[in-house]
């Protein structure tokens, strides 16, 4: 049996490593052949919910490119369908809500998760998991305004009018909504450490989009609840990531995230030094640089890892999602080059 590989626990702890470890969101999907292949079989909603193939596409990465963590493979929209949510997912599109919050009462109408029968299949697949792989696994959910975004919104948006509008005229049920869903998603994060994740990332896809003072009003006591309660329960590390959040970085360190996520919009050394060092931090090489050919790949990588301070605490990852179609050898070999120290 290999040794077991826990660099990535250990930067997200803050301990010394012998290089910085690697894996990359969305690590298993569109842009591998592997995955593609299976997608012929299954939808989305049914990798996630077997437990048998989702463990496959789950290992995909790891047995292709070596990467030094896993994620199991799911969507921030799963554990909302037992909570009441009705939704498709539409080629192109993303996830279509069928029954969009608008109204106190449809918040008051959601059904809390029920961790005894809901979600079991994501708990099976980390068990698996668990017993197969010889790196940590994170187990993952979408952040309470991620989640109400596609909630209000119905869908994917871009100017987020129907959420804000909630948020600022309905803020009794905008308040009531997030921490219902921080305490859910915090405990079907809790569900996943039982069965076999070692540590956990919150998705906040959607956050930048709000400034600084409506972040602290209006999310951040519920983020700073959400994290807490974990922490009290748990002890496995928390990456907390978000996209546009360089003017956010201070409140998401203040929730008592373990780790946080850098987008490619930010210079990553410069916000770790405004961090004091004092989190570990994720990121953050542009997923569309994957397109480019190999020696400006090389350039880029090299002078992101070139930039990063010798203190322990570096997680290599991109800014965001490896993107549909990226080049599956430009993948093994920034993985590669990362690994080589």
């Amino acid at each position: 049996m290999n040794t077991f590989n826990d660099r990535f626990l250990k930067a997200c702890r803050r301990e010394e490593t012998d290089r910085p470890p690697i894996w990359m969101m969305r690590q298993a999907g569109r842009y591998q052949k592997g995955y593609r292949a299976i997608r012929e079989k299954y939808s989305i909603v049914d990798i996630c919910k077997i437990p048998e193939v989702c463990t496959e596409v789950t290992l995909l990465p790891i047995e292709q490119f070596g990467f030094d963590a896993a994620i199991v493979f799911s969507d921030i929209m799963i554990p909302l369908e037992p909570m009441g949510i009705s939704f498709e997912y539409k080629p192109g599109v993303g996830p279509i809500i069928h029954n969009p919050i608008r109204s106190k009462s449809d918040v008051e109408a959601l059904t809390d998760l029920d961790l005894g029968s809901d979600l079991q299949y994501t708990a099976t697949a980390l068990s698996n998991l668990k017993s197969t792989l010889n790196v940590p696994c994170l187990g993952f959910v979408g952040a309470p305004f991620t989640l109400a975004s596609y909630m209000i919104e119905g869908g994917p948006s871009k100017s987020h009018i129907l959420l804000k509008t909630f948020m600022y005229a309905e803020t009794e049920a905008w308040h009531t909504l997030m921490k219902r869903l921080a305490y859910n998603m915090a405990d079907y994060l809790l569900l996943q450490v039982e069965s076999g994740a070692a540590a956990v990332q919150i998705f906040d896809s959607w956050i930048g989009i709000l400034s600084q003072e409506d972040y602290q009003e209006y999310v951040y006591p519920h983020m700073f609840e959400m994290v807490q309660y974990l922490k009290g329960k748990t002890n496995v590390p928390i990456v907390l990531f978000g996209t546009n959040t360089a003017h956010l970085l201070q409140d998401f360190k203040r929730t008592g995230a373990d780790v946080v996520g850098i987008d490619w919009k930010t210079d990553l050394p410069k916000a770790w030094s405004e961090l004091n060092y004092e989190v570990a931090v994720q990121g953050n090489l542009d997923p569309t640089s994957l397109f480019a050919p190999w020696e400006v790949i090389e350039k880029k990588a090299k002078s992101l890892l070139a930039s990063i301070p010798s203190k322990p605490g570096y997680i290599f990852n991109l800014g965001h999602g490896i993107l549909p179609k990226t080049p599956e050898e430009h993948v093994r070999q920034l993985v590669q080059l990362v690994q080589k120290g």
